[in-house]
């Protein structure tokens, strides 16, 4: 029985009171793996949930969760949940089949294809041979696909942008990169050049560092989920030569001109190159899973399954509880996206930021700082938990409110013993260096504050050791709002616990 099956069984025993005498046995609601039963008068059912009056109460029962057997059953004896998910095509195709094999698998169900394009997925009860679910994907613009969950035709949308009127489940991230033709030389691109060619004031490929030929932008339709998350970032629309239907069109496009320019997921590129991409100061930025799951790459595109404000069938709850389990993050991760799961990585093999920590290096910045910040790196992996404030605020951004939780919850589970943790805060280089590592050693130790606060059992040796290197290791430009954002940040560090 799944722990949301036996929630709203038990929460209604609850809710309702116990010690009531019995009372005629009509019907027995029997959980779907057996391990519990109620008995009583069946007051109603509308289709979701049972109404029964038992010796526990009056309670209501949600009918995907059980099976009814009894004269006044109602002729489904297990309600069958549909589930339509609607929105993005190209990522819908590839994400969702295995995404539901993924689910079906958790919960003990046989996984029935669709006969046909177009047709269901059914999930079925392998002791019963009954179906109890079925996951239908029809591929839609986001307009139309806001227009059919509003309306009670679909239960989830699949998107690449949130909607302040639904609310959403982040399903996993697709960093955004540029493309052009495998045989266009250009090596890199700065993140400014790019803003300014999407919007149309690049013409030629020469004011890139490229060749002397006019440069084709291509792009997606404006409704498109991508498009529109280009044009907040950029405050401007994409000014698109030639626009496509989906990223595939897109991509396929792409690389047959050598000229052409679009930027897109990056699990959909295709045969198309992906151009580098550094700052305005010429950090590299690369879209590693570590990266993108810190939020280091700025160029990331959180794809999301939108809920209505109405209560889900219970297996559509259970769905949206299952994204955040390692079997289904494998599944993101197969259809190209980047999961939400932990990463982590030896500090030893990132050597990039090294060496940006030593061109970057003010003239507060000491040998014995850089010193210092290597010999703690010196066997240490970095996890992709990262903290970062709200800009000119000592409150932490809705992400990193977030991460907060996972971390505590990973502290208590155990997933860190042998190890010890340590919180390294990081300030960008504006104002005096003393002034930044006193901030750095602030923001860490907040860090630290809210962390026992959110799990109160944890011994102070299970809690992570505070440092502070203010602005030595810089991972993007200071010359710019977005880059001092980026290198403000409190990093998590695990290192080999020393031996008693």
């Amino acid at each position: 029985m799944s722990a949301l099956v036996r929630a709203v069984l038990f929460s209604a025993i609850i809710f309702f009171g116990l010690g009531q005498g019995a009372i005629a046995q009509d019907v027995t609601l029997t959980s779907r793996d057996g391990a519990l039963a109620i008995s009583g008068q069946l007051q109603g059912f509308d289709g979701e949930y049972y109404r029964i009056d038992s010796s526990y109460g009056l309670l209501t029962v949600d009918g995907q969760g059980v099976i009814c057997d009894g004269p006044a059953c109602p002729d489904l004896a297990a309600p069958k949940a549909v589930i339509r998910v609607v929105g993005a095509g190209a990522l819908g195709a590839r994400l969702m089949p295995g995404l539901v094999a993924a689910f079906a698998t958790s919960q003990g169900l046989r996984l029935e294809g669709p006969a046909s394009a177009g047709m269901a997925t059914r999930l079925i009860d392998p002791a019963t041979d009954k179906v109890l679910a079925e996951f239908s994907f029809q591929p839609l613009s986001p307009d139309a696909a806001h227009e059919e969950m509003a309306a009670g035709r679909a239960e989830l949308v699949l998107a690449a942008a949130s909607d302040p009127a639904f609310g959403s489940r982040t399903v996993g991230l697709d960093p955004l990169v540029a493309i052009t033709a495998p045989e266009n030389g250009l090596p890199e691109i700065s993140t400014p050049d790019l803003a300014r060619a999407l919007t149309g004031a690049v013409k030629n490929w020469a004011e890139l560092g490229g060749a002397d030929m006019p440069l084709v932008l291509h792009g997606l339709a404006e409704a498109s989920d991508l498009n529109r998350a280009l044009a907040t970032r950029l405050g401007r629309e994409i000014a698109a030569i030639v626009v496509h239907d989906t990223p595939e069109d897109l991509a396929r496009a792409v690389a047959r001109d050598p000229w052409a320019l679009a930027v897109t997921g990056r699990s959909v590129t295709g045969m198309a190159r992906v151009i580098g991409l550094a700052d305005s100061c010429g950090f590299p930025l690369l879209p590693s899973a570590l990266a993108v799951k810190a939020e280091d790459y700025p160029l990331t595109l959180p794809v999301y399954f939108l809920t209505p404000r109405r209560r889900l069938p219970l297996v559509a709850r259970e769905f949206l509880e299952f994204l955040a389990l390692p079997a289904a993050q494998e599944a993101v991760e197969s259809a190209g996206l980047v999961g939400r799961g932990l990463a982590r990585q030896p500090l030893t093999q990132d050597g990039l930021r090294l060496i940006n920590a030593i061109q970057g290096a003010g003239e507060e910045t000491t040998l014995a700082d850089l010193k210092r910040l290597v010999d703690l790196m010196d066997g240490a992996d970095r996890l992709s938990y990262t903290f970062r404030f709200r800009d000119g605020l000592a409150e932490l951004d809705p992400a990193s409110r977030d991460t907060l939780i996972d971390l505590a919850r990973m502290i208590e589970a155990g997933a860190f013993d042998g190890q010890a943790l340590v919180l390294a805060g990081f300030s960008d280089g504006s104002g005096p260096a003393t002034k930044n590592l006193d901030l750095s050693a602030d923001r860490a130790a907040q860090i630290l504050s809210a962390l026992q606060l959110a799990a109160p059992g944890l011994a102070k040796t299970d809690l992570p050791r505070v440092e502070a290197f203010g602005e030595a290791l810089p991972i993007a430009c200071d010359l710019t709002d977005a880059g001092r954002r980026l290198t403000r940040r409190v990093e998590v560090w695990a290192r080999p616990a020393p031996k008693n």
